[in-house]
Order: C-alpha cells, then structure tokens, then sequence
C-alpha cells in the first residue's frame, strides 16, 4: 500500500523566525505562516479567512535560508510533511499539527516576494 504525506503553503510569515539550538548543536526553526481565503457571502459583500499554520524546520540547509532571507511579512512556498504532536499544558492534554521540514526528508522553502540565492 502507498501512503504518501505532503503539505504546502503559500502565504506570509506572521512573525520572524525563532532559531533555538539544543545542547547537541543542533537546530530548530518556527514561524508561523498566514493564508486566507475569499469569498461573497450572500448579501455579496466579500468576506475574509485567514488560516496559520506552524512551521517547523530541522534541515540546517532550509534553517540557514530562513535565517538569512526570512522575516515577518516574507511570503513563503513551504512543502514539509503534516505532523501531529501531544503536549500536556496545565494538566491538560493538548495537540499540535505542524508542517515540518526534517533533514534529508522532501521539502522545500521557497522566498517568494524577493531575491534570494541557492544556498
């Protein structure tokens, strides 16, 4: 059986990037990233949605990228795989879904609105 896990968005960054390192050296990048969608409602006045989706990013070749050419208001082409995660907040448990971009995994990150080299 095939399976296959790709997600991608196109759509501006809410907020710089936050690059944490761990105590191994290693490196994590998130942001956030806005899209919306339009429509008439039936009065025909247009109306607005605005979607965020969380971003995270183990690749040092993609968190490099981010990290020179991204900022808030970037508009970004972001393909990863959809990932969910638990985490207990206040006795509660809690999930997260993320588009995540893992090293030597298939993904992309793609600065849309300006120049950037291929590093």
């Amino acid at each position: 059986m095939f399976t296959y896990n790709k997600a991608e968005v196109l759509g501006n960054l809410g907020a710089d990037p936050l690059i944490r390192t761990f105590q191994n050296g290693g490196r994590v990048c998130k942001f956030p990233v806005a899209t919306s969608n339009s429509w008439k409602d039936t009065e025909g006045k247009w109306k607005e949605e605005t979607y965020w989706h969380s971003i995270v990013i183990f690749d040092e070749h993609f968190i490099k990228r981010a990290e020179k050419h991204l900022k808030k208001g970037s508009k970004v082409l972001v393909e990863g795989a959809m990932e969910t995660r638990k985490f207990e907040k206040d006795g509660q448990d809690h999930y997260m879904t993320e588009i995540v971009l893992r090293q030597y995994g298939k993904g992309s990150l793609i600065l849309v609105d300006g120049t950037q080299s291929e590093d």
